[in-house]
């Protein structure tokens, strides 16, 4: 996919990686939808509401030894009927010197002129 919500994504999910960089739980809540859903990758935890992730994010980068976590689009394929989209992609979560990754699937929803992640799953691989 090319165009528009392509681009569009792509750069809201490097805004969503900068935030998580900087622990800046104020950008997080801007990208993610009022309901957003995200499933973890190791335990497949459900975390539910923005809310939730807002409050799980704070714990995270509260933690003595922070993981640093990064996705990384790989492809992103929009819906011709409605504004919403998938994101394929891998991510890493970066502790001190220990890797972790993965793939990743996200869904984004384009509300009032802006993309925001609807739900998120994640499968840890290494």
């Amino acid at each position: 996919m090319t165009g528009a919500p392509d681009l569009a994504i792509r750069l809201r999910r490097a805004a969503f990686n900068h935030a998580l960089a900087q622990g800046d739980l104020h950008a997080i809540g801007t990208l993610l939808a009022h309901d957003a859903m995200l499933v973890t990758g190791t335990d497949s935890a459900v975390i539910a509401g923005r809310k939730a992730q807002l409050l799980a994010w704070k714990r995270e980068f509260a933690a003595q030894q922070r993981t640093i976590y990064q996705r990384r689009p790989e492809r992103i394929v929009a819906s011709t009927v409605e504004p919403i989209a998938m994101e394929h992609g891998v991510w890493t979560g970066t502790t001190g010197q220990q890797v972790t990754r993965g793939d990743y699937t996200a869904k984004w929803r384009e509300v009032a002129g802006e993309w925001v992640i609807e739900a998120e799953i994640y499968l840890t691989l290494g």
